[in-house]
């Protein structure tokens, strides 16, 4: 059974631009943690973890791998409610 982690912040340079993904993820469960968008990505694409948003207003979402152009990335189910649900969750320390 996968464990649950909740996102609570990003990093991401230039942080408004939607071409360039996202660097890191983070959350403060468990003191806080930060890991790369590609060891989500493995943890995600392995079966190890789920990862929801943890929006500060809102509602989360599950966080799931997708791809472009041979390219995997991060991103959230569609909730056709909050677009960028990721982008909208502030920088991580």
């Amino acid at each position: 059974m996968a464990q649950t982690a909740y996102i609570d912040c990003i990093n991401k340079q230039p942080r408004n631009d939607p071409y360039h993904r996202i660097i890191n993820v983070g959350g403060r469960d468990g003191g806080g943690w930060k890991i790369t968008t590609n060891r989500a990505i493995t943890l995600i694409n392995s079966g190890e973890w789920v990862f929801i948003t943890r929006p500060v207003v809102g509602h989360g979402r599950k966080v799931i791998v997708a791809s472009r152009l041979g390219h995997q990335y991060l991103r959230t189910e569609a909730d056709y409610d909050t677009p960028d649900n990721l982008l909208s969750l502030p920088e991580c320390p």
